[in-house]
């Protein structure tokens, strides 16, 4: 019964902003590191940003570094992605997923390190 649902995908021109929501259930997400993806038509699902289950670490990929902020409020099992600066590159389908080991800090984001995926949220960047 593990759920990870995304909202906050939209339509919106390059430069604008947008914040993305990822709400959990089903499991101990206090205890879980979090993760986004995204994955373009005809293109790979790629990381995005993660953070550590405390929220202390914080990774991002280099294409979006000093625009995108990966947050949580485990208070609300709930994490962010408040992505800024965007441009049409950044067009594609955003992924929440949670990373299988408990407790962790590390930077191994990898797709088949997750246990779990939510069904995504698109987000489309204009020119």
């Amino acid at each position: 019964q593990v759920q990870l649902v995304e909202s906050g995908g939209g339509l919106v021109q390059a430069g604008g902003s947008l914040r993305l929501s990822c709400a959990a259930s089903g499991f101990t997400f206090s205890s879980a590191a979090m993760g986004w993806f995204r994955q373009a038509p005809g293109k790979e699902r790629e990381f995005v940003a993660a953070i550590s289950w405390n929220g202390g670490s914080t990774y991002y990929a280099d294409s979006v570094k000093g625009r995108f902020t990966i947050s949580r409020d485990n208070s609300k099992n709930t994490v962010y992605l408040q992505m800024n600066s965007l441009k049409p590159e950044d067009t594609a389908v955003y992924y929440c997923a949670a990373h299988r080991r408990l407790y962790y800090s590390g930077s191994s984001f990898d797709l088949d390190g997750m246990r779990a995926w939510g069904k995504g949220t698109l987000v489309t960047v204009s020119s």
